[in-house]
């Protein structure tokens, strides 16, 4: 990320803390509650798909398809059966292909489908059916091929749940007039709790570290109703930024992270990876199963690269004054991705080739020194190999699409002899496109003119603003669309248009205009809110577990658990042969509830959780090793 954590810690402290009001935090024998209601009640009708249903990585004939079940009761040897269906109608009666999968707690109960037989360019709507109830239904697009006009995206990227309400993602979902939502990283934080903003802290309140942290920590953000709505009605293309595993990360090592105190770096890296893996819907590389970057081809119009500058090949990061800074043998993409990418270029058919990625590529210096090492700046001769490839093989219409750093920018990617009157002696563009709800760092009014001062390639620059972009591409140009919210802190719906940028056709450079692009979404139907048939309504439970982690357990459990009205319910520790270990009353908020507990004084063996009341009960077991 641009800033590192002390920075934007202290940012916060002087502007968003809240007092700690918005919680209980209740300390028993061995127990802990933290209480909080997210801004939707939890609603019953998606039992058990809590976490609703997404889609990603669409091809011309295949898509991810994607839910998570959430039994009432199991051991973690059980298997759960999920049936799932992809059809051409929202009353789910063309069938279109279906099958079988099983699901168990090593995949953390998350179901991953690649759906194929389907048709380019087609809308399609699909469910899964598991434990007497079916899931929402979701809605997902195919990809075009042939002679394609046009293809509309939505850009996002760097989404705290702590920061702020996601109502970016809400702002997107109601548009319908997109094709794909592209989110460039940093879709969730590893921070600890830090209380930016009432009622949204994170959970585990720790920094995540380990691989049932960051299950938790992905459960957390997918209960959110404004990301698990976007979700059901468009399909995502996704990369992973440092948050994903932790800050400042490269190939060997992380600024947030501690060796020796929070385990080998090669340890956590995989604990993200898998989790990432388990709950985005994404498509795994079978031959290298570490591996994200890959690409997508709409038709003859657009190659989309999707580049990882972060765990597969990056070299650490220097200081800016650091005279290794721009040393041969550091490297960004790593030689094998390097290598990919150009290739995918050189062997590009299509009008234009873009480039979804993290980190700047366009030089931010002052006084010709770099500002930020951890962007391309810090990689400047792998920078200058790219481009000089990119030359020799004439490629043309390079457009670069940026996340990371919580603002807004539109640059050229200048070489030597620039003119940035005429925007002569430009590579390509870039849109660097804001945080949904991360801040920047605290800047004086008049910043950003002095910034484009000294970088006169750079044609406009917002620093405070949260929102999204829409790239609208057709055949004569490329456009990109800043949308920003009025709030983050409260739920609110209000948009305006920050700016517009577009470049045209053979001109690899940007232009500035004032008309907006527009699509006629109503040829795809939204998928319906509630699932086809509801059968357990008449059974509603005042509570529901929707995780316990880990398990098998060590010395605590962590579990999640919903309930529908604020209420004291009974918790039982019971043992395999029934007997009452620990019992106690504790009340429960309306909403999510996390419940931390102690069990390093127990033998090893299988127990069971109980929570009763008048009106539910309900039991997880889980494993003490």
């Amino acid at each position: 990320m641009y800033s590192a954590p002390p920075l934007q810690k202290s940012f916060f402290e002087k502007h968003y803390i809240r007092a700690m009001k918005y919680f209980v935090s209740l300390t028993l024998s061995c127990i802990t509650l933290v209480s909080f209601a997210q801004r939707g009640d939890l609603p019953q009708e998606l039992k058990p798909f809590y976490h609703g249903v997404a889609s990603g990585d669409p091809l011309p004939h295949n898509v991810i398809l994607w839910t998570r079940v959430t039994p009432d009761n199991f051991t973690p040897s059980d298997s759960i059966q999920v049936n799932w269906r992809i059809c051409t109608d929202t009353a789910m009666t063309q069938l279109v292909n279906s099958g079988t999968y099983y699901t168990n707690e090593l995949k953390d109960f998350t179901v991953k489908i690649d759906a194929g037989n389907l048709s380019a360019n087609t809308c399609y709507y699909y469910d899964f059916y598991a434990l007497g109830s079916y899931s929402v239904r979701g809605r997902t697009r195919t990809v075009p091929v042939g002679d394609v006009d046009s293809v509309r995206f939505a850009v996002v990227s760097c989404s705290n749940y702590e920061s702020g309400y996601f109502n970016v993602y809400r702002l997107i979902h109601d548009r319908n007039d997109i094709d794909v939502v592209l989110h460039l990283g940093d879709y969730i934080y590893e921070y600890e709790q830090g209380g930016y903003v009432m009622g949204r802290p994170h959970e585990p309140a720790h920094e995540v570290i380990v691989l049932d942290d960051y299950r938790t920590r992905y459960s957390h953000y997918r209960l959110d109703d404004d990301l698990r709505d976007l979700h059901q009605q468009y399909p995502f293309i996704t990369i992973w930024d440092d948050h994903e595993s932790a800050n400042n990360a490269h190939e060997n090592g992380a600024e947030n992270h501690t060796p020796g105190l929070e385990g080998t770096w090669a340890d956590r890296k995989q604990n993200a990876r898998q989790a990432y893996f388990e709950w985005m819907p994404v498509r795994e590389n079978n031959q290298e199963p570490h591996r994200l970057y890959r690409h997508f081809s709409f038709g003859n119009l657009i190659k989309l690269c999707m580049l990882d500058t972060r765990l597969e090949g990056r070299s650490e990061q220097v200081a800016t004054n650091s005279p290794d800074i721009d040393s041969p043998s550091r490297t960004l993409l790593g030689a094998v991705q390097y290598d990919w990418l150009v290739n995918q270029l050189d062997t590009s058919s299509t009008q234009w080739n873009i480039l979804g990625q993290q980190v700047m590529m366009a030089p931010l210096e002052w006084l010709g020194t770099p500002l930020n090492a951890d962007q391309w700046d810090g990689y400047a001769y792998e920078r200058d190999q790219l481009y000089n490839d990119i030359l020799v093989r004439g490629i043309n219409n390079i457009v670069v699409l940026t996340g990371d750093i919580h603002t807004s920018w539109a640059n050229d990617l200048p070489l030597a002899g620039y003119d940035p009157g005429s925007g002569a002696n430009s590579l390509g563009v870039e849109f660097v496109v804001t945080s949904v709800t991360t801040p920047g760092v605290a800047v004086g009014a008049g910043t950003s003119g002095v910034i484009q001062a000294a970088n006169p390639h750079m044609k406009w620059i917002d620093l405070t603003q949260h929102g999204y972009m829409v790239l609208d591409v057709n055949k004569t140009r490329v456009q990109g669309e800043w949308y920003f919210v009025d709030d983050i802190i409260v739920p609110s719906f209000n948009e305006s248009l920050g700016n517009v940028f577009y470049t045209n056709d053979g001109d690899n450079r940007l232009s500035i205009t004032s008309l907006i692009s527009a699509r006629d979404g109503t040829d795809c139907h939204l998928a319906p809110p509630l699932p086809i048939a509801v059968t357990h309504i008449a059974e509603e439970q005042t509570h529901t577990f929707i995780g316990l982690y880990p398990n098998p357990a060590q010395t605590e459990v962590l579990l999640q658990i919903h309930s529908t009205k604020a209420l004291t319910t009974e918790v039982m520790l019971l043992g395999v042969d029934g007997r009452t270990l620990r019992s106690f009353q504790l009340p429960l908020a309306q909403g999510l509830n996390y419940l931390r507990m102690e069990v390093n004084d127990l033998a090893a063996g299988v127990y069971a959780i109980q929570l009763m009341n008048a009106e539910t009960s309900t039991t997880k077991l889980f494993v003490k090793e």
